[in-house]
């Protein structure tokens, strides 16, 4: 039921979004009409596809190459859209600033082929940034650490249709090359009923790292049975944090791993974060909490007993201007932030991607943290 509402209301927004697209773009185009109605079809074409995206992405049983052309259409409407939102406001600025009519038809019609020209581009180089993750090499430097260690961070990789056994199988081996003393996946992980995710979750028993790999659930899991995610991605030798913590490293010489659920859980009703538990019991050590959205730093009332946070969830916007959004609900969108005197936090970009296979501003991640004492 959850699926079927956030379904519904994701595609009305769309649908609301190519009725923009088609009054305040395509109808003033000084283009024929003939191509106007091509333009206008192609939006309900993209509706169409969006609507058999949110169908195939809970139950992916096509091919992928259609799959592929069902999951373009949400981001060339959201990259037009933005165009259209842009193009109007040069097109005012046009009409009321230019007097000569000839001059005014000139520029105008410049604005119309250069917005269809950029358009087409963007959404190329968006599908292109996709296909490659970078490797950030981030710094880190803790208070009391006793030695150094690699942390690598993984998140938001959203298993399901594209995000496939041969994606994964790259991303482990890539991994494997960077000598993690642990590895660590801060939620979203699996986006598709779990039967569909088993063999692509099966190639994470190839990762290898000194102390093991965690994992947090993100929002996502939430809405293909919680509680049987959890359970086999135990089963793969993959340690899931739930409100708990362990210890890396040698004694006393490493630090306490944290993770909580993720706060999505207050509305599913259970799998509820609580940092008071996941931090019992843990040694006199520095610690790093693993928690799926940075949301969650603005309910603990206390982080002096946190040195460092690892979260995901915002895919760093993914696509620009969406992280302009992205802001007005998370206080931190990527990278590493000093929240106050005693707690860092790094945000992952997210390694895969959620909707179309699209970036643009944001590149997928995989973050190689390399944790040091203060000099």
């Amino acid at each position: 039921m959850r699926f079927m509402i956030f379904a519904t209301i994701f595609t009305i927004v769309f649908i609301l979004m190519s009725l923009y697209i088609s009054k305040r773009f395509i109808k003033k185009l000084h283009f024929k009409k003939r191509y106007k109605n091509y333009l206008n079809y192609f939006l309900i074409m993209n509706i169409f596809g969006i609507i058999g995206y949110m169908i195939f992405r809970r139950y992916p049983i096509v091919p992928n190459e259609i799959y592929f052309l069902l999951s373009i259409p949400i981001g060339i409407l959201f990259l037009l859209f933005s165009t259209a939102i842009i193009y109007d406001i040069f097109s005012y600025l046009i009409n009321t600033s230019i007097k000569d009519e000839k001059r005014r038809d000139f520029f105008k019609r410049s604005l119309d082929i250069g917005s269809i020209a950029i358009a087409g581009s963007i959404n190329a180089k968006a599908m292109y940034n996709a296909k490659h993750i970078e490797i950030e090499k981030v710094d880190v430097k803790i208070k009391d650490l006793k030695k150094p260690y690699n942390i690598v961070q993984i998140s938001d990789v959203h298993i399901g249709g594209l995000v496939d056994k041969n994606f994964i199988s790259s991303l482990v081996k890539t991994i494997n090359t960077l000598n993690a003393d642990i590895i660590v996946i801060t939620g979203d992980l699996v986006d598709t009923n779990l039967i569909y995710a088993k063999e692509a979750l099966n190639e994470l028993k190839k990762l290898k790292s000194k102390y093991g790999s965690y994992f947090v659930v993100g929002n996502h899991e939430y809405f293909h049975k919680v509680e049987n995610i959890i359970t086999y991605v135990n089963s793969l030798g993959i340690k899931v944090l739930e409100n708990e913590n362990v210890y890396i490293g040698e004694k006393n010489l490493g630090f306490n791993l944290a993770g909580v659920y993720d706060i999505f859980g207050y509305s599913y009703g259970s799998y509820k974060p609580d940092i008071k538990k996941a931090l019992k019991n843990k040694q006199n050590s520095p610690t790093v909490l693993l928690s799926h959205q940075p949301k969650y730093l603005e309910e603990l009332k206390s982080t002096k007993e946190i040195d460092l946070i690892l979260s995901g969830h915002t895919h760093g916007g993914q696509i620009v201007p969406f992280n302009l959004l992205v802001k007005l609900q998370q206080p931190y969108i990527r990278g590493l932030y000093k929240h106050n005197n005693t707690t860092q936090i790094y945000v992952n970009k997210g390694t895969g991607f959620w909707g179309p296979p699209m970036r643009l501003g944001a590149s997928s991640e995989i973050t190689l943290l390399k944790l040091t004492s203060i000099d």
